[in-house]
Formats: C-alpha cells, sequence, structure tokens
C-alpha cells in the first residue's frame, strides 16, 4: 500500500472517530438540533449512528495500527475494508438498536430519563464487531426463514 494511501486511511478514521464525539457532543448539547430543528426527529437514531461510527472506526483504527507496526499493509485491497467497514457499522449500529428494541433479540433497556445509555452502548458494541454481528445476525437470518424438513414432511402428509 502506497504511503499516500496510508495517509488517506489515517486521517479518515481519526477524523470519523473523533468527528463521531464531536457530532455527539453537539446533540446532547442541543446545538445541532438548535441549527438544525429537524434532528429533534431522528435525534435518537443519530446518537446510535455516531456511537457506531465511534466503534466501527476504533477498531479499524486499532486494526490499521496493529498492521501498520507489524509491516503488514502490503494488500492494496485492504484500503476497502478500511474505508467501507466503519460505514457499514454505522447502520448496522441503528439496524441493532432497532431489531433489540422490536423485541426480535430478547435483550431489556434501563431506561434513563437523560439519555438510552445502554441502547448507546449497545450501537458502540455492534460498531466495534460490525463483522461478528453480522455472522450472527446471518444465522438469526437463516433460521428464521430456512425452509425445514419437517414442514415439508407436514405439508406433504396433507396433499
Amino acid at each position: 500500500m502506497k504511503k499516500s494511501m496510508k495517509a488517506f486511511i489515517l486521517t479518515y478514521l481519526s477524523i470519523l472517530f473523533f468527528g463521531s464525539f464531536l457530532v455527539l457532543a453537539l446533540l446532547r448539547t442541543g446545538f445541532a438540533v438548535d441549527w438544525f430543528p429537524f434532528i429533534k426527529k431522528i435525534e435518537i437514531f443519530l446518537y446510535y449512528f455516531f456511537a457506531g461510527a465511534i466503534g466501527g472506526s476504533l477498531r479499524h483504527l486499532y486494526m490499521f495500527c496493529s498492521h501498520y507496526m507489524k509491516n503488514k499493509l502490503n494488500d492494496y485491497r485492504e484500503w476497502v475494508m478500511y474505508i467501507f467497514y466503519p460505514i457499514f457499522a454505522t447502520g448496522t449500529a441503528v439496524v441493532a438498536v432497532t431489531l433489540i428494541q422490536s423485541g426480535i433479540f430478547l435483550i431489556e433497556f434501563t431506561e434513563f430519563d437523560d439519555a438510552p445509555y445502554a441502547q448507546i452502548s449497545i450501537a458502540f458494541f455492534v460498531g466495534f464487531g460490525f463483522n461478528r454481528f453480522l455472522n450472527r445476525l446471518n444465522i438469526v437470518s437463516k433460521n428464521l426463514f430456512n425452509k425445514n424438513d419437517t414442514a415439508k414432511e407436514n405439508n406433504s402428509e396433507i396433499k
């Protein structure tokens, strides 16, 4: 991987990491809603989104630095992972919290008056373990929508 690409990735991940903290601070203090009143309608999802961004960018910053220190950034195709995985992690974090709150995943949150701390924490963990979460989601999806053999047998007996 070229030095310019390495510098770009490090800058990108750093901006995503620290910028997400800045956006969360703007949301928490109310400045974002003051500047853009429409944000109030989606504010809770923005908390989850940027918590996922913090988790995803933190993990990929760690991976990037680890691979850099071990001189393992030789594959030019790895830039795709460092650029896009944190972006995927943000949306996945929102979906994960939505799935939990819908009752599909059996996790109960303790309600706080001032912020949804548990939901934000889950969004961070999903962002951090994005590919692991997708693996589990894939298993759940297969189990939920897979046609099992007993259903086929029951249908054949009915005919």
